[in-house]
C-alpha cells in the first residue's frame, strides 16, 4: 500500500530545525564574539601583563653590603665574593640521599652538615640553604659538569662579610646572619618599601654597628627583567635598574686604641670605656673577652656555639654595654659633688675618721683604718668610707637618686647600639617596685649607708660610669655617647654627619666641680694611683675603687685567696686627661682583679699615653699589664704612629 506524504507538514519540520539550528549556531557565535570582545578589550591589560610574567621573570639585585671603618679610615668589615652550594629542600627530593651523591663530586665535612641541618632548621622548605661556602673553581666546574644528577642543587655567587681583624672590636661591630623565621615574620609588620628592599638578602646585621645601622648598611636592593624559556630558564636579559651599594659607616673609634686595651687584658675579663668629654664621641668600646664574628657569617656550628655560650667567661656577652657592676669607690667623687651641690656638706667641713661607723647598732668598717679628721678634697685623695657613710646618712636614698639620674646612672645613656642595660640606680620608689614580700619593699636605713661607698643595691654599666666621668671632665655639660661619626655614600662619596643634640648643662657651680676634680687630681699625685701616674707628660685626675662581686656576711675579712676567682672583688677606676683640659675620660674595671690601683689604673695610664703623647707600651710593659704587675711604664715606650698594624686576615675583600 502507498504512504502519502504530507509534504507541507514535512516542509514546516525542517524549517523549524533549520531554524532552531541557526538560533544555536547565531548563540554560540555570539558567545564566543562577546567572549572574545571580553578577552581582547576588557581584560586586554591584565591578560598582556600575565603573558609578558610568562615569558619574562623580575629578580632581584641585592646591594653589596656597607663598609665599616674607624676614625681614621682602617677597614673594619667589607666583604668578599665567593661561590656557594645551595639546597633548596622542596625541590631536591631526599636530602639525605642528595648530600651523599655531592660528597662524591665537592667536598662536604661534618661541620658543614651541622650548619646546614640548623639553617635548615630556620628556613621554610623552598628556602635554598647553602651546604658548602667559598667553593674553589675546579670545584665548580666538577658539579657543573654533573648538575644534571641534582635535582634542586644550584651553584649561585654570593658577597659574605669579612671581618680582617677578627677578634678586635667585636662587641662594638657585632655580625650579620642569615635571617631567621622570627625575623622575617617580624618584616612583615614593615613598610612595604621596607620589605620590598630585602627581596632577595638572606643576610641582616644582628648585633652592635651591623644591627643598629642595618638600613644604611644594607643600600637600595635593585631588579633585573629576565626572558624566560617554557622550563623557566633565564635567555637574556631584558631590562635592569642596578642595586644602590650601603653606605659606609664611619666610626668614632680608634681600632688601634680598640686593639692595645684588648691586649692589655690578657686573658682577664673586664671592659673599658673611653669617651671625648667635650664632644660624646666614643674612641674605645671594649669587652673582654671577645669572640671572632667571622664564625657567625656562613652560620656559626654547634661546637662553636656552644664553647662561646656555655663558657664561664661570657665571651657573647658586651661587658661595657650590659655588664652591671657597683661602682665602689669611684662613686665618691659624685657623692661629694651631690653633697656640694644640695647644701648638705662644704669642701672644707671635716669628719674624723676612726676606721668605722656605727650605725643602728651595726659597724660598718673601712680597710683603710684610721685616718683622723678628713675633708671632702682629702676624702676623695684617701677614699674614706666612714665619710660617705655618714653623707649617705645625711643625704637619704631619694636625695642621692635625684642627683645621680642625671648624671646617668641607672638610666639609658641613649647610645647608638641597642642592648643597652639600665643597670640599678636605687631609691625607696624602686624597691617598692622591685620586690613583692611587703616586708622587702620597704626602704631601711640602714641600707642608705652602703650607697655612699658605691655598694649596696648600686648597680652601673662601664659606659653610665663613663658618661657620668666625662660630664664632671667637662664642667656638667653632658653628651649623649655616639659611636658613629657619619655615613659616606659609596657611589657619590658624599658625606652625612650624625646629626647629634647639643650637650646639656647640668648646672653644676664652677667652684663645686674644681674641688672635684683637686681631689682627683690628688689621687694621681698623692694618693692610690700615684704610683700608676709617676712620671706621666700630663696632668691627670681619677679615682680608683674595689667593688664586691658577691656579697660577704657583716664583719667578714675580706680574703681573696679563700675564694673562687669569680668570686673576688672587681678593680675599678675613672679618669679624665689633662686635668685642665680634658681631652679623654674612662671608665675601666678589670673582674675579679682586686684592687683599682694594680689592675684598672695601669690600663687607664697607657690609655691616655697613647692619646695625648702617641706612646705605645713596650713589649716588657705590655706583659707586666696584662698580668696586673704594673704600675708606671717600664722599658722605652714605642711611638705608636709607628707600631707596625697587623694585616688584614681572611679573603680578599669587595667594596
Amino acid at each position: 500500500m502507498t504512504e502519502i506524504r504530507n509534504v507541507a507538514a514535512d516542509l514546516a519540520r525542517f524549517r523549524r530545525r533549520v531554524l532552531v539550528i541557526a538560533l544555536a549556531v547565531t548563540v554560540a557565535f555570539g558567545l564566543l564574539a562577546s567572549r572574545l570582545v571580553f578577552l581582547q578589550v576588557v581584560r586586554h591589560e591584565d591578560l598582556a601583563e600575565q603573558a609578558e610574567s610568562n615569558r619574562t621573570a623580575v629578580v632581584p639585585v641585592v646591594p653589596n653590603r656597607g663598609l665599616i671603618l674607624d676614625r681614621n679610615g682602617i677597614v673594619l668589615a667589607s666583604n668578599y665574593s665567593a661561590y656557594t652550594l645551595e639546597i633548596t629542600p622542596s625541590k631536591a627530593g631526599d636530602v639525605e640521599e642528595t648530600i651523599e651523591g655531592l660528597t662524591g663530586v665537592v667536598e662536604i665535612t661534618p661541620r658543614d652538615r651541622r650548619r646546614f641541618k640548623r639553617l635548615r632548621e630556620d628556613s621554610r622548605s623552598f628556602d635554598s640553604v647553602p651546604i658548602r661556602t667559598r667553593l674553589t673553581d675546579e670545584e665548580v666546574a666538577r658539579f657543573a659538569a654533573q648538575r644534571y644528577r641534582f635535582p634542586g642543587v644550584e651553584i649561585k655567587a654570593r658577597l659574605f662579610r669579612n671581618y680582617p681583624h677578627g677578634e678586635i672590636g667585636s662587641h662594638v661591630l657585632g655580625y650579620i646572619g642569615r635571617i631567621n623565621q622570627r625575623e622575617k615574620e617580624a618584616m612583615e609588620d614593615w613598610a612595604e618599601e621596607d620589605q620590598a628592599n630585602y627581596k632577595g638578602t638572606d643576610y641582616i646585621g644582628k648585633l652592635g654597628v651591623e644591627q643598629s645601622y642595618e638600613k644604611p648598611l644594607h643600600g637600595l636592593t635593585g631588579v633585573e627583567q629576565m626572558e624566560t624559556s617554557a622550563g623557566g630558564r633565564a635567555v637574556r636579559r631584558l631590562a635592569s635598574h642596578p642595586a644602590t651599594p650601603g653606605d659606609t659607616v664611619m666610626l668614632a673609634i680608634d681600632i688601634k686604641l680598640q686593639k692595645l686595651i684588648e691586649d692589655m687584658y690578657g686573658d682577664r675579663r673586664g671592659a673599658v670605656v673611653a669617651i671625648d668629654p667635650k664632644t660624646g664621641e666614643v674612641l674605645a668600646f671594649v669587652s673582654k673577652p671577645t669572640f671572632d664574628p667571622n664564625l657567625f657569617v656562613e652560620g656559626i656550628d654547634t661546637e662553636s656555639w656552644k664553647e662561646l655560650s656555655e663558657s664561664i667567661d661570657k665571651p657573647l656577652l658586651n661587658r661595657a654595654l650590659r655588664g652591671t657592676y657597683p661602682p665602689g669607690s669611684t662613686y665618691k667623687p659624685f657623692m661629694a659633688l651631690a653633697a656640694l651641690q644640695t647644701g648638705k656638706r662644704a669642701a672644707g667641713t671635716q669628719v674624723l675618721d676612726p676606721g668605722y661607723f656605727n650605725f643602728g647598732g651595726h659597724r660598718f668598717g673601712s680597710p683603710e683604718g684610721y685616718l683622723g679628721n678628713v675633708d671632702m678634697r682629702r676624702s676623695i685623695q684617701v677614699s674614706s668610707n666612714i665619710y660617705y657613710y655618714s653623707l649617705a646618712n645625711e643625704m637619704g636614698v631619694d636625695l642621692i637618686h635625684d642627683f645621680m639620674k642625671p648624671l646617668g646612672f641607672g638610666q639609658i645613656t641613649g647610645i647608638d647600639i641597642h642592648g643597652e642595660l639600665r643597670g640599678v640606680l636605687p631609691s625607696t620608689e624602686w624597691k617598692r617596685n622591685a620586690y613583692k614580700r611587703p616586708e622587702a619593699k620597704r626602704w631601711y636605713a640602714g641600707e642608705t649607708i652602703s650607697l655612699g661607698i658605691g655598694q649596696g643595691y648600686n648597680s652601673f654599666t662601664m659606659l653610665q660610669l663613663a658618661q657620668a666621668t666625662s660630664i664632671v671632665a667637662a664642667g656638667g655639660i653632658k653628651h649623649r655617647p655616639h659611636l658613629v661619626l657619619g655615613t659616606r655614600d659609596t657611589v657619590s662619596g658624599e658625606i652625612t654627619s650624625i646629626l647629634r643634640t647639643p650637650g646639656e648643662d647640668l648646672g653644676y657651680k664652677p667652684a663645686n666641680v674644681a674641688v672635684i676634680r683637686e681631689g682627683l687630681v690628688s689621687v694621681v699625685t698623692g694618693g692610690t694611683a700615684r704610683g700608676v701616674f709617676a712620671g706621666a707628660g700630663y696632668s691627670a685626675a681619677g679615682k680608683t675603687g674595689t667593688a664586691q662581686a658577691v656579697g660577704m656576711a657583716a664583719n667578714t675579712k675580706y680574703n681573696a685567696k679563700a675564694l673562687e676567682e669569680h668570686q673576688r672583688d672587681h678593680a675599678l677606676f675613672v679618669a679624665f686627661a689633662p686635668a685642665n683640659d680634658p681631652k679623654i675620660a674612662v671608665a675601666v674595671v678589670v673582674e675579679n682583679a682586686g684592687w683599682g690601683a694594680g689592675a684598672a689604673a695601669p690600663i687607664a695610664r697607657r690609655i691616655f699615653d697613647y692619646w695625648l703623647l702617641d706612646q705605645y707600651p713596650s713589649e716588657a710593659d705590655m706583659a707586666a699589664v696584662r698580668i696586673g704587675k704594673a704600675t708606671a711604664p717600664i722599658g722605652k715606650p714605642r711611638a705608636a704612629s709607628e707600631v707596625a698594624w697587623p694585616a688584614p686576615t681572611g679573603p680578599a675583600t669587595a667594596p
